[in-house]
Formats: C-alpha cells, structure tokens, sequence
C-alpha cells in the first residue's frame, strides 16, 4: 500500500505520544490503545481480543506491519473478527512480561512482534511472535490464524474460557516459587555456566545470534576480583576486544547495535539502544579499573560521545533508540561500497581505511560492507605506512571524521524520542561512573542535568512516572524505574560526595519498598500497588537484555546499607536472597546481575569514611585512589564535618574532625582506628 492509501485511515492511536502507536495510527486495522474502552468493546461485542506488542526500532514489528497490518484484506479479516489492542512494550512493560512468559509458556520462546490472543477478561488463550501473512518458514499464517482463532472462540467458547483460565493459573503459580537459602555455590554454577557456553575464539557467550549481555561480564569481573580467577576476566577481555573490532560497535560514528547475528560480531541487528549503551559504558569502564587497558576507556568515552551527539534531548534526557531500518531497508544508513570510500577520502587515505576496517570490492555483508577489525593485522599495515605510529592514528581518525561527515547527510533511520525514565537513570549511572573513573567533570555535568531533567519532568504529585514525550508524561513508575535510580544515585554519590544523593537514595528506597514489596514473600512486585490490576502481578527476578529490577535493587541497596549504616536496606535485600533463592538456583547464570549481590556479601565488604578539607591534598588522593580504582566490595563516604551526616549516615557521624584528613577503615560497622596515613590506608584495602 503507498502511503497516500495508507494515510487515508486512521484509528484510535493517534492520539497517543508513543511513537510505535503513531507508526501505526493510520493502518486500516482498527487499532486501540490498551484501555477500558477496547476491552468493554469486546465484551459488548462478544469478541476475541488481539494484543500486539512491540517497540518502534523493532525490525519484524516493521516487516509484520507491512505486510499485515497495512494489507486492508488482513485488516478487514481482523476488523471483523478482534477488537485489537497495540501496545509499546517500552512503556508499558507490566503488560508485556505477563504476557511474554504467556508466550514462553505456550511455545518455548519469545521475542517481539508479541501478538497474544486474549478473551475479553484479558486472559490469554493463544500466542506467538512474528506471523507473516501467508504461512511460510514454518510458521502459521496470520490471516489463517485470525479465521481459525476467531473460528474456535465462536463454536468452542468454553474450551477457550478454559485454556485462558487454565494459563492464567499457571502464571500466577509461577510467580510465586519457593523461597530458600541463596548459598554462594549457585555463585559457582554461574560461573561454571557460563564457562560452558563461553565462545573461546571471539568471545561472548553462546553462537549466534550473539549479545552482548554487559551484566554477565560485570558478574565475571567481580568472580575474578573475589575469588583471583584469570580465566574470568579473560572471558571479559576477549568479548570486549571483540565487540569493540565487530561490525555490532560503529565505527565511524560510536555506539553499539544490540546484538550480532553471526559469531564473530560482525553483522549487526542495526538498531542502536540506549540501555546497552548505558550498560556497555559501564563494563568497559570497569574492565578498564581492572586492566588500565587505555582502549577500554576511548570505547566508554566514544560511546558517551555518541550519546551526547545523538541520544540527548536539549533540556537533558535521553532518547530511547535509533532503528535498523532506513529507507525501508535494514542497515543502509551504516553501509559502504569500496568505491565510495575511495571516492569520499582519496585513493591513499581510502586505501589505507579500506585496508584497515576490511572494505573489499567484494563485500562482508550482502556485497556491501560493514567496517570491522575483527581480522585486522594492524602491525603489517602500519609497516607499508610511511610514518609515525602517532601519524599512522592521525590518519585513520581524519578518515573516520570525513566517512562521519558523508554519513550524516545520508537518510537518518528513525530515532524513537520518548525518555524512559528507567533507561535514563541507567545512562545516568554510566555517566557518573565515567566522571568519577577517568575524572572527566562534563561528565558529572551532563549525569546530573539527566537526573534533574527527571526531577523536573517525570514527577507528578511526588510520584514517580515512566515516560515523557513531548510534553507529555504518562503511566505511574515502575519497580525497574525505581531500582534504576536508586543504582543512579549510588554513583552520582560517590562520584560527587554530595550528602544531598545519599538522601535522595534513601527517600527513593522507602518509597520503592511501599509502592512495590511483596509483604508475604518478600521481594518486588513489577507494578505498583497505586497501579491498574492486570491479571498477574509479575515479580521479575530473571536477567534479559537487561538486568531485572529485583537483581538492581538487592546490589544497590546492599551498597546504600554500608554507606548509610541503614539496616533496614540490608535486611530487605536479605529477604530477596530467600524468596528468590530457588529461581537463582535453578538458572544461575541468568541471574548474573542478582548474583553480583551475593559475590558483594561474601566478599567481606568494607567502608573508608575520609573527613577531611575538600582540597587537602591527601583528601583528593584518597577519593581519586577509590573512584578510579575496581573494588565493589567497598562503598566510601567522603566530608568536611562528620556532623553533616547525621541524617543520612548516623554511623560516620561521630567522627571527630581534626587538622588533618583522617581515614576510617569499617567493615560490619565497626571501625578500625582512624589515620592520616594514605598509603597505611590503601595498602589495607
């Protein structure tokens, strides 16, 4: 269909600020947003229901909507037969777990397009990912799904109430698994996991499709920290090294993709999000803590880059993602032909790049080329070089400015402009953690206008919200948000040691417990309790693309316990240990980031109290010595008078101040004596 024809319909989403219910708003189905008007049209209707839920920078949501939602004799079998419902998984993420695991349940796997089939009491009876619209690859077609579905429901309506009220319970029993003792061996199992699955030529974990997956990188370089282990962190090194010379990092403009669809990481899944790039910050900024490995802070810093260029919105916050696709067609933007960098640099300068980033006449990717180092022998390159190493750098970066220029007249894939709060506070985290590691202060800069930007836009009458848009904020917070901000503030705190964080952390803790623990097993709930019912109450506890929130909030509160003195923040993440010790048991190594928690108690946490002038010279290289240096088992405090820290840090705040700066070595609140001795101090860490 042109778009002339399609842009003739329009249906209820057009309304909305999402921009993947706006892409579309003016398909010939007739598209609800979710709500209590699409599902008392059902019921009035006697109608089956269709949830379709996906984001705008998903490709097969793209490909699905073309060849489906923009056909009008799909449309018209769907109009007839369902009221159907869009939803953007990114803002409404309560919906889409349930109905993810729904989809996990009933087939083995999950992915999004998500389309679920629901009764009209939003129970699901059906399910699947991307139908095209005649069967093909071994799937279903979707126009015969939408007639034999709609077939059952009419002539079979009890065993459809029965197979929904049937997967309903299911669900709700499967969130609430038995509680136990977390013992340090599912540490071990993780490891040992993820050992098994290791790709020990190009890194990363499993064969392909390959992700990234930066928190199970964190776990190793925390095993290798605990226990010495050199293999864990050369598991790290070499998937960093790799992702960093694949096609899935952008070479010429910075950031990475969100996944690689071959194993050495070269063809990527275009499409650029702002949680992996968050996430990726923050483990080549560790990674480079533990190796003083240069290459993993110009990765970090090259990132931030891009996101500052591309990703920040003018008052503050932060995008959500650029998609795969321009011009209809998957990975154009990124794409080069030999002969157009030849023509663009010159033939030396052109010869040089395309010697170094592999671009050949014959192509690495459908006879085009994706720039990578994956097989780059830089030592033979440079010796047909005639000139300096330093000259020999010069060069490629003059290369990569001009190839960046071009690019940035070509046809820019769609940029989805909704701020997350949850993703926000995740690349809040990653630019206070950069500030403070490789001591860049427009980084601190530029995390605590995001956080202001979140203060100042995504709080309605003291509560929380997910998503601002053009004005616009919508749905009431959930648990990820809040976990995110509580491991933001940890880093603006001991990247600033400004008491006004710790406070912030505290008030944020106490208002997460309210609105979303669970009172009998402990743990919590996806959804506030302030929030809509749906027909479970997730309580999420598994690492995806992204670490769950329940894995967030048990580290980070661990870590504002030993800052604070707190107690209560370390008697709730003890109580997760239990209720989730059966789910983390039975799969550890998708529970990296939660078992970070457990390698954090085991570990024999520390705390280092300075007191001190703010420019004593001993003061400053204390905190630079903690701040640049990898040690997750320590949390600091840093102040001028011990008094200040009455309110968030009762503990710290008998300390006497003297004329000199003092340190404090604490481990289960108890102190060792105090010092003025830096290198006494740091040989004790």
């Amino acid at each position: 269909m042109d778009d002339r024809k399609k842009n003739h319909y329009e249906n209820k989403l057009i309304h909305e600020k999402s921009p993947y219910l706006l892409q579309h708003a003016h398909n010939p189905v007739d598209w609800y947003p979710w709500g209590e008007e699409a599902f008392e049209k059902a019921k009035n209707e006697n109608k089956p229901v269709l949830v379709s839920i996906g984001y705008s920078t998903c490709h097969w949501c793209h490909v699905m909507e073309r060849e489906s939602f923009e056909d009008e004799e799909t449309a018209q079998l769907l109009n007839d037969r369902f009221v159907s419902i869009k939803v953007d998984r990114e803002e409404r993420p309560d919906i889409d777990s349930i109905y993810m695991k729904v989809c996990q349940g009933l087939t083995g796997q999950g992915g999004w397009p998500l389309n679920v089939f629901l009764t009209p009491n939003q129970k699901p009876f059906y399910a699947g990912t991307y139908f095209p619209k005649e069967g093909k690859y071994n799937l279903p077609g979707f126009k015969d799904a939408i007639m034999q579905l709609y077939q059952q429901y009419k002539e079979n309506p009890e065993r459809i109430t029965g197979i929904g009220d049937k997967i309903t319970a299911s669900l709700q029993e499967r969130m609430n698994a038995e509680g136990g003792e977390l013992k340090e061996e599912a540490v071990h199992q993780a490891f040992q996991q993820m050992q098994n699955s290791f790709d020990t030529i190009y890194g990363g974990f499993g064969q392909s499709p390959k992700f990234p997956s930066p928190h199970m990188l964190m776990f190793l370089l925390r095993y290798y920290r605990t226990y010495e282990n050199e293999l864990a962190l050369t598991m790290v090194t070499r998937t960093l090294d790799a992702m960093a010379n694949g096609g899935i990092y952008d070479h010429i403009g910075y950031g990475f993709a969100r996944y690689a669809v071959d194993q050495q990481w070269l063809v990527p899944h275009f499409e650029k999000m702002l949680y992996d790039n968050a996430m990726l910050v923050l483990t080549y900024t560790e990674a480079y803590q533990v190796t003083k490995n240069e290459r993993y802070k110009k990765i970090a810093c090259d990132v931030l880059t891009y996101v500052e260029r591309d990703m920040t919105e003018r008052k503050g916050g932060f995008f959500s993602a650029e998609d795969a696709d321009s011009e209809g067609v998957e990975g154009k933007f990124y794409e080069w032909s030999e002969q157009e960098v030849l023509a663009i640099l010159g033939d030396e300068l052109g010869s040089l790049y395309n010697r170094a980033f592999d671009i050949t006449s014959k192509g690495n990717f459908e006879g085009s080329n994706i720039p990578n180092l994956i097989h780059t022998n830089f030592t033979k390159i440079k010796e047909s070089f005639d000139g300096t190493e330093y000259e020999f750098k010069t060069k490629l970066e003059e290369a990569r400015r001009k190839l960046f220029a071009v690019r940035e007249e070509r046809i820019h894939p769609h940029k989805d402009d909704k701020i997350l709060t949850s993703w926000n506070m995740l690349m809040v985290a990653a630019f206070a953690k950069a500030s403070k590691v490789f001591d860049i202060p427009s980084y601190l800069t530029t995390a605590q206008q995001s956080y202001e930007f979140i203060e100042d836009h995504l709080v309605v009458d003291g509560r929380l919200m997910a998503r601002y848009r053009e004005g616009e904020v919508k749905f009431k917070a959930y648990h990820d948000d809040y976990a995110y901000g509580l491991w933001a503030l940890n880093e603006l705190y001991e990247a600033t040691y400004d008491t006004i964080f710790l406070q912030k952390a505290k008030n944020l803790s106490d208002e997460m417990h309210h609105l979303f623990w669970d009172e009998t097993s402990g743990g919590f709930y996806l959804y506030g309790h302030d929030a809509d019912e749906l027909i479970a109450r997730p309580k999420d506890v598994h690492d995806g693309a992204l670490p769950s929130g329940n894995s967030v909030a048990s580290l980070q509160l661990l870590r504002l316990s030993k800052m604070t003195g707190e107690m209560k923040y370390d008697e709730w993440a003890n109580q997760m240990f239990t209720a989730f010790s059966g789910d983390v048991s039975s799969y550890s190594s998708g529970h990296a980031y939660f078992l970070m928690s457990k390698l954090f108690t085991v570990s024999s946490p520390k705390e280092v109290v300075i007191v001190g002038k703010p420019n004593d010279e001993n003061r400053v290289k204390m905190e630079r010595y903690l701040q640049e240096s990898f040690l997750p088992e320590l949390t600091s405090i840093s102040t001028e008078d011990p008094e200040s820290l009455k309110e968030t840090a009762p503990f710290a705040s008998e300390f006497t101040k003297s004329s000199q700066t003092t340190f404090y070595l604490c481990e289960n609140f108890t102190c060792s004596l105090p010092t003025t001795d830096v290198e006494e101090l740091i040989k004790q860490i």
